[in-house]
């Protein structure tokens, strides 16, 4: 029996330098494991032409198939599933990232391989015949991936407990929190002043639910700010921003940032006194960004959906909303304004729990105990 090539092979739509809950969860595991003296590969869809084709990322193989079309947030490559399943075969294990609609055709073509498929969310549609048929069709491949797969990877049992799929799931969930990095050394370098400084970053994208935020942050006096970052011109499926502007109806109190460089994160967080994730639907089912902000010692307010408001229930670090509700995200931030959080104990709790190198780690051990290394032969 010949050695592989890799010790794991990565399968999703959308990696860096894409950026989403999704491809940030795969990316930083990748990147821990290469770390770690692991061989991974990645194949991606090649949704950025001014990428390239093949390259090597902070110790990460990178493969991008040919990108035909798009439909929505998902795209059409080709190629995706030979390549994902050629490289496969020569690898211990094989992790899909999903959502993802090839996962059951990939699952099949490997049947001799190990696979491990992380669900992330059901994906949930705008009503409508086509994307009915978009979300069976979806539910449909990730059915076949988790009953081939040795494991189903969930952010949270809350969450697989709540999905569409929970009795596919059943039995075989693993909980492996999405990996979340210590973004220290920040200065505060987004502050306005001396009042409440409420923050979001992320996708400005309709399932953020950001609109009843400014609402009810419009609620609060002058001395408030609202600091908004996150990409809106190349998001697939289509931004929300013109909605969000017309919320914020030139309240300059409210400042929408654009996209945060990677190296500015950490100023972000330590502007704050509270994040605010106030998401609307099963399209999120973690939230990697309220966790960046908790382990610096900022509290979060989260809605009250499965998986969202975990973190915060397991710490008791911020306040858990109603979705779509923004009296209620008023109620909370005036609380939050005066309520006497253990920032310290707040912030040593979420990174006992969430931090990168403890979830890296908690990967490298199923897949070591899934696809055990080959005895070197002498």
């Amino acid at each position: 029996m010949t050695e592989a090539k890799y010790d794991v092979v990565v399968a999703l739509n959308y990696y860096a330098p894409y950026v989403s809950g999704v491809t940030e969860a795969a990316r930083v595991t990748a990147e821990g494991l290469a770390a770690g003296g692991w061989r991974v590969l990645v194949v991606a869809g090649h949704h950025d032409p001014s990428t390239p084709r093949r390259e090597t990322i902070n110790g990460v193989d990178v493969i991008r198939t040919r990108v035909v079309a798009r439909i929505g947030k998902g795209i059409i490559s080709p190629s995706f599933v030979g390549t994902v399943a050629k490289w496969g075969k020569q690898a211990r294990l094989v992790h899909l990232h999903a959502p993802m609609l090839e996962a059951g055709l990939i699952a099949l073509r490997l049947r001799h391989v190990p696979v491990v498929i992380t669900y992330q969310c059901d994906v949930t549609l705008p009503d409508g015949l086509f994307n009915r048929f978009q979300a069976w069709a979806l539910d449909r491949s990730h059915s076949i991936a988790m009953r081939r797969a040795r494991a189903v990877a969930v952010t949270s049992d809350d969450y697989a407990d709540a999905s569409r799929l929970s009795s596919v799931m059943s039995g075989r969930t693993v909980e492996l929190p999405a990996p979340s990095l210590l973004r220290s050394g920040g200065s505060p370098a987004y502050r306005d002043g001396d009042g409440l400084h409420v923050g979001f970053l992320g996708r400005i994208v309709e399932e953020k639910g950001l609109e009843y935020l400014v609402e009810g942050f419009r609620s609060l006096g002058p001395d408030a700010r609202l600091v908004i970052g996150g990409d809106f011109s190349k998001i697939a499926g289509g931004s929300v921003v013109e909605r969000v502007r017309a919320a914020i109806d030139g309240d300059p109190r409210v400042r929408l940032l654009g996209f945060v460089p990677d190296e500015a994160v950490p100023d972000f967080y330590a502007s704050l006194d509270v994040f605010a994730l106030p998401s609307i639907n099963s399209l999120e089912a973690f939230g990697i960004v309220q966790i960046e902000a908790m382990m610096l010692g900022v509290p979060c307010l989260v809605t009250d959906l499965p998986g969202v408001r975990v973190p915060v229930q397991r710490t008791g670090f911020g306040r858990v909303v109603p979705t779509r509700d923004a009296p209620a995200i008023a109620t909370a931030l005036q609380e939050m304004a005066t309520a006497d959080f253990d920032r310290e104990r707040g912030a040593r709790e979420s990174r006992e729990l969430y931090a990168a190198e403890h979830v890296i780690a908690a990967h490298a051990a199923l897949f070591e105990q899934i696809a055990p290394a080959l005895p070197a032969i002498s």
